[in-house]
């Protein structure tokens, strides 16, 4: 326990500086506008296919979970109201995000722990370059900016699939399932799904870069700390998840 508890302290420390170095490095001007551009370029529109594919797969089987419990005295149109509240509140940002997790986190952890065991890393520093400003700060400033946009996208699109799904598979009109959708709409759950893809821009990053940066043992090393860049940073995203309710929904 004591040395579970120490490696998480050290863990929260580095971290921590490492959100100040990068923001430090923001307000300086320090920050090269080519990497960010590069970064959120591969992150935004490489990820941009599988976003809307598992968009489109979320909404549709939504649509037609909702279409086989909604028997009975439940009238169809609230199908709507259902499927919406669940893309946007829940699925659009965690799907969205477990995307960015499998494509992007792995690989900034996977690239950064490769320069760390090859000793690129202490090359920049003999160069007096700070790899905080020229590999960390980018890909999480990229990570924030890209991930609301993505979310926004995904949102509409698995919307619009759920939309089209109830049409094709439970004869539900586009007229009924937008009463249904409006029925029990709020304007702040939109903002609430951006808030979510904020949160987790900022944290899939930051976390790939922090364990990629610890990376030790060559790449044997490598390969273990993607693995557990990942793990983490499905728990962070998990984490953040369950508490953005109590907090932002109460």
């Amino acid at each position: 326990m004591g040395r579970g508890a120490e490696a998480t302290a050290a863990h929260a420390a580095d971290m921590t500086l490492l959100v100040g170095r990068s923001a430090a490095a923001l307000v300086a001007g320090k920050v090269s506008l080519r990497d960010f551009v590069e970064q959120a370029y591969d992150i935004g529109v490489g990820s941009l296919p599988l976003v809307i594919v598992s968009a489109i797969l979320s909404g549709i089987v939504t649509s037609q979970q909702g279409g086989y419990q909604f028997t009975g005295s439940i009238p169809l149109y609230i199908l709507g109201s259902v499927v919406t509240s669940s893309i946007i509140l829940e699925l659009g940002p965690v799907m969205t995000a477990f995307v960015i997790i499998g494509r992007v986190g792995a690989r900034i952890t996977a690239e950064l722990g490769t320069m760390k065991v090859s000793e690129q890393i202490d090359a920049l520093y003999a160069l007096g370059r700070d790899p905080v400003r020229v590999l960390a700060a980018p890909r999480i400033l990229a990570g924030m900016l890209v991930m609301p946009i993505l979310v926004g996208l995904a949102d509409m699109v698995g919307v619009f699939a759920g939309m089209t799904a109830a049409q094709h598979t439970l004869g539900l009109g586009r007229e009924a399932f937008l009463y249904g959708a409006r029925l029990y709409w709020h304007d702040w759950d939109f903002f609430y799904s951006l808030a979510k893809a904020l949160a987790f821009g900022f944290v899939i990053p930051l976390v790939a870069v922090h364990v990629g940066l610890r990376t030790r043992g060559g790449a044997e090393g490598v390969g273990r700390a993607t693995t557990t860049s990942v793990v983490f940073m499905i728990l962070a995203v998990l984490c953040l998840d369950t508490l953005f309710p109590p907090l932002l929904l109460g």
